[in-house]
């Protein structure tokens, strides 16, 4: 039977072994106080640095677990995870369509649920993780980490991401990226009437996009209209105006 003790009786007792306890320095809540910032508690018994150390190897494990469990989902969760880790960053993919292969090199600018997004100066490319093959850094591009990457943001912006979440990300691209996981499909249907160019297999379509829903993306060129199953799709580049030049002039003749 447990012993019964007073309130003032275990008061007494809790101050006793509290001024027994070991006491550590803790230099990260003494400069908050200094700085007007507040206590702060800590995370783990670990320190900082291995703490993170820490977190980065168990997403690692967690992550070839799942893929272990559902083979099925390996290739896209282990490309995701890369474009992610490289977003703003260089990067070269090596791809198929039909019989040949498709070599693409540029920034990450968007990685979505299915595809990720590869921009340079002049072009755009939309690649589905179901063509890849290869993706890596290129020889000789530094290899920078996660901290490498920065999103600005100022109060403002902060006050509106926590009184109207759903408006202030919808309006911004960037936002939308940093917060949802797009498909190719949803994607592109925010592209709509811009000109493009969709491989699939060793066909090849172009047109202005119409639409991208309900697993289909429509395409209009000088009249002409296409449809192409999303499922099919691997790759899909934006078109310049000497594309059209040149069309208009064979047209002509």
């Amino acid at each position: 039977m447990n012993k019964q003790i007073r309130l003032d009786e275990y008061t007494k007792l809790l101050l006793e072994r509290r001024d027994q306890e070991e006491r550590k320095e803790d230099i990260i809540n003494d400069h908050n106080l200094k700085t007007g910032s507040g206590l702060t508690s800590p995370h783990s018994a670990m320190s900082t640095e291995e703490l993170r150390l820490f977190m980065e190897y168990m997403d690692q494990a967690n992550l070839r677990s799942l893929a272990k469990a559902k083979p099925e989902l390996k290739k896209p969760l282990m490309l995701k995870k890369f474009f992610k880790s490289k977003r703003n960053q260089q990067v070269e993919v090596y791809s198929k369509s039909g019989e040949g292969s498709i070599y693409t090199l540029g920034k990450v600018s968007a990685v979505g649920r299915d595809f990720v997004m590869i921009t340079n100066l002049k072009d755009r490319k939309w690649l589905p993780y179901t063509a890849i093959e290869s993706a890596n850094i290129p020889f000789g591009i530094p290899n920078y980490s996660n901290t490498h990457q920065h999103f600005i943001y100022d109060n403002n912006l902060r006050t509106k991401l926590l009184t109207n979440f759903g408006e202030t990300v919808s309006k911004r691209d960037i936002l939308v990226q940093q917060f949802f996981e797009e498909s190719i499909e949803t994607n592109l249907h925010s592209w709509k009437e811009t000109w493009i160019e969709i491989q699939f297999g060793d066909q090849k379509v172009a047109g202005k996009i119409d639409s991208s829903e309900e697993g289909i993306v429509n395409l209009s060129f000088f009249g002409k209209k296409h449809v192409v199953p999303i499922k099919d799709i691997t790759y899909v580049s934006n078109l310049r105006w000497f594309y059209f030049m040149t069309s208009i002039w064979k047209r002509r003749n």
